[in-house]
């Protein structure tokens, strides 16, 4: 049945909302942060200040127009990959649930948020939120669940939906594993936190809610029973990209091969992306939305012709992938802008001991060397920034997996957003305090404990 589309009456939760619908989704209104433009520059010409040399719209309003659609594409869209997880892996029937006319017991409100979903609370009317808060809607029943995806509170999640109410796909966006919530009117449940690391958000647990995993049984040509347990691997905050291109699900040493979900903010000025430094932030963009969202779009990295290296994607030829029409590549650029526009957050009052951090600081750029890689301000290597495993004193698996088998030097900027999970790219690291020991011994700087706390004191503070 087809979708719905234009203005449509909403029973949620008893009671009644008009919601604007726009293939499925609807803005809300909460911003994450607010967006924000330079200046408008002039270069002498005698044209108004900020006017393009296209005669077109003035910079600063131009500006302002694709950060907003980029948001948009953030949080919203999903570049068609309903396709992927609701007709193929009909991951829908199994929220929905049998009573709802899915299959199982359905995802209720308490279920989602315990697999790391999040909830908009500006997307959720006021009515309902009071209901919620005085303990009248019942968060056991997956009904509440598909009423929050009517109204598109869900943070990541866009459910569509047939003229008779019925769920009729899902399809995700970057906001899903790249955003969280504040928090601030229950846990799980706030404004949106655009760019912070969903730390807890289980995605292999929810992809194992699907009826149908042929999709991926047929991609790494291997049984149910083997995917399943690469997913039940993963755990909270962590995600595997590379195994639908090398089809590793699992480290030599019998450790997952998931990493945990990077922040997507502060990465302005930072040359390659990801943990192991693929390429660049648009690169990556088409890289996710393409091969791991599996949105219509194009993607091409002749890269991935090696069998040897990768040979899931060598097979299946992911490195040559056209659809027509293509409904990423247009979204790249805005997109690309408004990730650059998300700056990272500074770090809370109080959370850290000021005097501390200063001395931290002065060691940070001397006697610990930290500042040797993580050149401030940007706190990574201006140019290329990877280094070979044994440079890092690490071994060299997840680097490996990459074409350049080397690992991006993080940036360091709001460091506080994602302690959950541990540090280094598979959180090998439980603690701060962990890394700078490591560093201490792999280069023997002789730091003192002293030494250690000021540093640690100085990373949090950044």
């Amino acid at each position: 049945m087809r979708n719905r589309r234009g203005s449509w009456v909403v029973p949620i939760f008893g009671v009644i909302i008009v919601v604007a619908g726009s293939g499925g989704c609807s803005e809300s209104k909460g911003t994450g942060q607010p967006l924000s433009t330079p200046d408008a520059a002039t270069d002498g010409s005698s044209g108004a200040a900020g006017t393009s040399e296209d005669g077109g719209m003035p910079l600063e309003p131009r500006t302002q127009a694709a950060l907003e659609a980029g948001r948009k594409t953030f949080r919203f869209e999903t570049f068609g990959d309903q396709a992927f997880w609701g007709d193929q892996l009909k991951l829908h029937q199994a929220i929905e649930g049998q009573a709802h006319g899915g299959v199982g017991p359905g995802l209720s409100p308490t279920m989602a948020l315990t697999v790391g979903l999040k909830v908009d609370a500006e997307a959720i009317p006021a009515g309902v939120a009071a209901n919620i808060k005085a303990g009248q809607v019942n968060l056991d029943d997956p009904a509440t669940t598909l009423s929050l995806l009517r109204v598109n509170a869900v943070v990541g999640v866009t459910g569509f939906f047939n003229d008779d109410g019925t769920l009729a796909s899902v399809g995700i966006q970057c906001a899903l594993c790249h955003s969280t919530v504040d928090d601030s009117f229950a846990p799980g449940i706030g404004k949106r936190l655009d760019g912070w690391a969903n730390r807890d958000l289980n995605v292999g647990a929810i992809i194992g809610l699907a009826p149908d995993l042929s999709p991926f049984t047929n991609l790494l040509q291997v049984d149910e029973a083997t995917v399943r347990a690469v997913l039940a691997s993963w755990g909270p905050g962590k995600f595997d990209a590379e195994l639908a291109v090398d089809g590793k699900g699992m480290r030599p040493d019998g450790k997952p091969a998931a990493t945990l979900i990077p922040p997507a903010f502060g990465l302005a000025g930072v040359n390659l992306h990801t943990w192991t430094g693929w390429g660049s932030i648009p690169y990556w963009n088409a890289f996710v939305a393409v091969l791991e969202m599996m949105g219509k779009g194009t993607f091409f990295d002749p890269r991935l012709d090696d069998a040897a290296k990768f040979p899931v994607a060598a097979r299946a030829k992911r490195g040559h992938v056209r659809n027509d029409p293509d409904l990423v590549t247009p979204k790249l650029a805005d997109l690309h802008l408004y990730q650059l526009s998300l700056n990272a957050p500074a770090a809370p009052a109080g959370s850290f001991d000021a005097e501390a951090a200063a001395r931290g600081g002065t060691l940070f750029a001397g006697k610990a060397q930290c500042g040797r890689c993580h050149v401030p301000p940007l706190y990574t290597e201006p140019g290329w920034n990877l280094h070979a495993p044994e440079e890092i004193g690490i071994d060299d698996f997840q680097a490996k997996r990459s074409p350049d088998e080397k690992y991006r030097t993080a940036p360091l900027r709001g460091l506080h957003t994602h302690v959950k999970g541990g540090f280094y790219h598979d959180g090998r690291f439980a603690t701060l305090r962990d890394v700078v020991d490591h560093y201490d011994q792999l280069f023997e700087l002789g730091l003192t404990d002293a030494d250690k706390d000021d540093l640690v004191e100085y990373l949090k503070s950044l």
